[in-house]
């Protein structure tokens, strides 16, 4: 193996623990502090983005995970009240979910306290370099993207 390929290797295998240990530290925060857990965030965080609803197919694409795992998650939120589901006009099967008042209210809790716990754990990266970061992680991640749509063809 190359020198190049090591250290690609090595910068992979220190991206992945950076940040499983900390989704693992968000997990235990959404947990203890609003009792919660990381899926049922991210399903209201994508219901936020989209005020007027989604239907269960869109949302599973939007999070990349199967119908059947949002399903459950809607489920609960929807007996607790922080989401509604809406019948889709000309679809009898088809449902939208969309947040509730109270849903919006409690995202908007969490969300604050999830930033709050990010800006925590990279405090140590300057606004400048976090920007930078982003920027180059985000060209990867758009060739990426394009290579699987080309090759889905």
């Amino acid at each position: 193996m190359s020198d190049a390929a090591k250290d690609r290797l090595r910068l992979w295998l220190r991206l992945l623990k950076v940040v499983r240990g900390i989704e693992q530290d968000l997990r235990d925060e959404l947990r203890r502090a609003h009792n919660t857990t990381l899926p049922r965030f991210d399903v209201m965080s994508a219901l936020s983005r989209h005020p007027e609803g989604l239907k269960m197919s869109q949302l599973s694409g939007v999070l990349r995970v199967s119908n059947g795992n949002v399903t459950g998650i809607a489920d609960r939120l929807s007996e607790e009240g922080l989401v509604e589901r809406i019948p889709v006009p000309g679809d009898r099967r088809a449902m939208m979910l969309r947040l509730t008042s109270e849903g919006a209210t409690e995202f908007a809790r969490q969300a604050e306290a999830h930033q709050d716990w990010i800006n925590e754990k990279l405090r140590d990266v300057s606004p400048e370099d976090a920007r930078a970061m982003a920027a180059r992680l985000q060209a990867f991640a758009a060739k990426s993207e394009q290579k699987e749509q080309v090759n889905a063809q």
